[in-house]
């Protein structure tokens, strides 16, 4: 019966393996949609002469100049002319320096980022959006007087100059000893291109050309995966010219360690090139004066795929504990300004969304005074800030922390509309005044909403939020007022009106809807801003109004197809819900419904208590109800319309923005059906209590009625579950091998029946019931303690389930494996037996055949 029972056990934990296994490849093997443009180019490599360092010079590797353009050009005279800003792509493990390996999956090259910059340096900067810009934090430096009037440059001086080095295609990420040896070249090419540029220099001026701009004193290096830790890794480097490095950008790069350290050295060097970058931030206090090292004016900008990179989790990309923030961030594609997408681990070098908008920033950096990068750290922080980082906050406390730009009146300087974009006080139709606390347009109709504060917003509707798809400036202005006026002159000069229109946040708006006919009805177009006001925004004034601008006002483009702007005064309570862990797992068999009534509040704060990178999980919204009659259409235009595509006419498409603490901000224009994920973070003993935690915020129309339903999709987690925990699954494998080894060891030390390794594994899935109190006992208890106190599991929970399953599912490998092998053995050996027994038959015949002896032969 014992026995019985464990094999019972072991055909359990092979089953549960091979679902695991099926579900997982199912979700690994599925193509992904990333969402990315493709980018062309025309691509001519410059060799750079070796020159200098006759050891480094004389290796294997090599460095290039790229040139954008299909016309054949004089490589001498182009070098010659060299005069830009000197930025060094590293490729990555495997990665070419100029074209794609596709034997082996690799697209490692500095072409479509080059290209790009060369396009916005003749194309200049984008268009300004009025949106409110993200800036550096307080623990950047936000308070330095040095930023005081710092504004972004308003055409480009220089173009940038992008070299490549070539480093063979070598496997970086298997051996430490071939990073050492890239870090080495990268060094020599550092040094190598700042001498290009004075030789260059030098032949201009003996040929009497004129004076060119400052010769550089930097590079800026971009690497990509290892190469960007190369980058990292020269700054180090006792032979790198003091100075010569300043600015970094790595794009998939981890930076805490290996993906993999399959050998030690790989480890070793990790762990020394961070130790000395520690060193190198640290302040050296002498009994004369206190001094920083030379990483003082060194930044680092980490940008992540975010969850579509399976090679490199984003958890290995961030730089805490590494780069103090007053001298880098890290930054995930998802929350990127304009990029809002997430890519793959090759996918981010070619992504034109992304590459477009790390082109600009890097042409940013540039003083259009001097012509180089900007010599101060702060401003070059700054920049990467206001360029990556979306004005979206990076946590979810919109409804409950106030924010500092207005308070009591008091502004700390909120920038205004532009004068060619303001339009008249006296151009605006009679003023609305709005007498719920919802306010809708629907269209541009050149009027001016007045919403009463104090009335409005009493009864604990404290908060107020505003989506549109109006453009800040051209489509719509918002303004704060202590009373009632015409105009901003009414207002005594200490109470004047406060212009928040660039407190307007730009969020990602999905495809427009498309009008089938002119004239016809069409679904309501997605919001692309977003505004938020806490009461601590509003206190001391009495008014708010919303300015719509009339349809000819539009700056030069044509106004949206539908246009649409929703406001709401509501209480920040009624927004959140809660779901907890045993309700999201419950849902994978049977989904949950949250039903959400007519005139609910347009932002709903959803808390997960488990990370939807682990286990992803569907939102469905289906409209309900939302006031339109039937009979309203015509009956060519209703037909078998059901009421979510009747209220698709009214209200538009709901929003979902998801945080976690990992990765940071993902955001889904179009949340009518949608899988929201997250990067998934490693279930450790050392994780932050909220790390196991997702938030999201929905912006739904207050007009519809909604169902809410929610789904976890097992298929998804299985396939997440696999990526991020395959190396633990791995080496509880090999445990549960040894731990088999040891069983017959020691039934051979006592002269026992030595097991078969499966009986060995039957018996290490087995608990000795001494032991079961001893182990569940403290796992019961905290259980026992958060649901008493409704709180979130502590992350010492999720580490031991996740132990457990690990360990589960290398029994379940390692069963199969066994019987695998015992299969192949035994089909081997009736091979062998059947070939065998014919060979003896023939053997035999050919004997009888020789003797004569034909009837003994069949």
């Amino acid at each position: 019966m014992q026995g019985l029972r464990a094999k019972f056990r072991l055909a359990a934990v092979v089953a549960l393996t091979l679902w695991i296994a099926l579900l997982g490849l199912y979700s690994l093997l599925k193509p992904i949609s990333n969402g990315c443009v493709m980018t062309y180019m025309y691509p001519t490599y410059i060799p750079i002469s070796a020159a200098g360092d006759a050891a480094a010079a004389s290796g294997k590797y090599g460095l290039y100049l790229y040139h954008e353009g299909w016309k054949k050009i004089d490589f001498d005279e182009h070098l010659k002319q060299l005069s830009g800003v000197p930025v060094l792509f590293i490729p990555g493990n495997g990665g070419s320096f100029k074209q794609a390996t596709f034997s082996t999956l690799v697209a490692d090259s500095v072409r479509s980022v080059a290209a790009e910059s060369d396009r916005a340096y003749q194309g200049g900067p984008p268009e300004s959006t009025f949106h409110h810009e993200a800036g550096l934090t307080s623990e950047e430096g936000r308070a330095d007087t040095h930023l005081a009037g710092f504004e972004l440059p308003t055409q480009y001086k220089n173009r940038l100059d992008w070299f490549a080095v070539d480093l063979e295609g070598e496997h970086s990420a298997m051996d430490g000893q071939i990073l050492e040896e890239h870090t080495e070249y990268v060094v020599y090419a550092i040094h190598r291109i700042l001498d290009q540029y004075k030789h260059s220099h030098d032949v201009r001026e003996k040929e009497g050309a004129a004076a060119s701009s400052s010769l550089p004193k930097s590079v800026i290096l971009v690497g990509h995966s290892m190469g960007g830790f190369v980058a990292r890794a020269a700054m180090i480097h006792p032979r790198l010219r003091k100075a010569a490095v300043e600015t970094i950008l790595t794009l998939s790069t981890p930076h805490q360690s290996p993906p993999v350290a399959l050998q030690p050295s790989l480890g070793h060097y990790f762990e020394h090139v961070n130790r000395e970058w520690r060193k190198g931030y640290e302040v050296q206090s002498t009994h004369a004066a206190s001094y920083v090292t030379d990483l003082s004016n060194v930044i680092v900008v980490s940008i992540s795929g975010g969850y579509n990179d399976y090679q490199v989790r984003t958890k290995l990309e961030t730089l805490d504990g590494i780069v103090p923030p007053t001298h880098g961030f890290f930054i995930s594609s998802t929350s990127m300004r304009n990029v809002w997408l997430s890519m793959e681990h090759q996918a981010i070098l070619w992504c034109n969304q992304l590459v477009v908008q790390v082109s600009q920033t890097l042409l940013n950096l540039v003083d259009t005074k001097t012509g180089v990068p900007f010599p101060e750290r702060q401003k070059r922080l700054s920049v990467f800030a206001r360029m990556l980082r979306s004005g979206i906050p990076d946590a979810f406390q919109w409804t409950s922390q106030p924010d500092s730009n207005v308070h009591g009146g008091q502004v700390a300087r909120l920038p205004g509309c532009p004068n060619n974009l303001i339009w008249k006080d006296d151009g605006l139709e009679r003023d609305l005044y709005i007498e719920t606390i919802t306010v809708t347009v629907l269209a541009m109709d050149g009027r001016r909403r007045w919403l009463d504060i104090h009335k409005l917003g009493s009864n604990g509707k404290s908060h107020f939020v505003f989506v549109t798809n109006l453009a800040p400036c051209s489509g719509a202005r918002l303004h704060l007022w202590p009373e009632k006026g015409k105009s901003n002159s009414d207002s005594p000069s200490d109470k004047r009106v406060i212009e928040i229109t660039s407190k307007l946040v730009q969020i990602p708006s999905g495809p427009a809807p498309v009008q089938m006919e002119p004239g016809s009805q069409t679904e309501q177009a997605p919001p692309s801003s977003v505004l938020r006001l806490t009461p601590e925004d509003m206190q001391g004034f009495r008014f708010l109004t919303i300015s719509i601008a009339p349809r000819p006002i539009v700056s030069g483009r044509p106004p949206p197809g539908a246009s649409m702007a929703v406001g709401q005064f509501f209480d920040a309570k009624d927004g959140e819900r809660v779901l907890s862990a045993p309700a999201l797992l419950l849902s994978a068999y049977s989904s949950k419904d949250v039903l959400l009534e007519e005139d609910h509040p347009i932002a709903l704060n959803l808390s997960f208590d488990i990370n939807l990178g682990l286990l992803p999980t569907s939102l469905s919204l289906k409209a309900t109800g939302c006031g339109i009659q039937r009979s309203g259409l015509p009956d060519e235009e209703v037909g078998d319309m059901d009421n979510s595509k009747l209220c698709k006419l009214r209200c538009f498409p709901p929003v979902a923005l998801a945080w976690d603490s990992t990765s940071g901000l993902h955001v889904f224009p179009n949340a009518y059906s949608e899988t929201v994920t997250v990067d998934s973070s490693p279930a450790l003993l050392s994780s932050s209590p909220g790390s196991g935690k997702t938030s999201v915020l929905l912006l739904v129309d207050p007009h519809c009625s909604y169902e809410l339903t929610f789904a976890a999709s097992l298929t998804a987690a299985a396939g997440k579950f696999l990526l991020l925990y395959s190396s633990q699954i791995v080496g509880s494998f090999f445990a549960v091998i040894f731990f088999a080894l040891m069983q017959q060891v020691r039934a051979w030390d006592l002269d026992l029946p030595i097991p078969s390794v499966l009986t060995a594994m039957e018996s290490n899935l087995k608990m000795p019931l001494p032991f079961a109190p001893l182990g569940f006992s403290p796992l019961l208890l905290s259980l026992f303690v958060c649901v008493l106190n409704s709180q979130p599991l502590p992350p010492l929970v999720s580490f031991i389930a996740v132990s457990i399953i690990c360990y589960v599912l290398a029994n379940g490998v390692g069963a199969i494996l066994v019987w695998v092998s015992q299969f192949l053995f035994y089909a081997a050996a009736l091979t062998h037996v059947f070939i065998k027994s014919r060979s003896v038959l023939y053997v035999s015949c050919q004997h009888c055949v020789k003797d004569d002896v034909y009837h003994n032969c069949d």
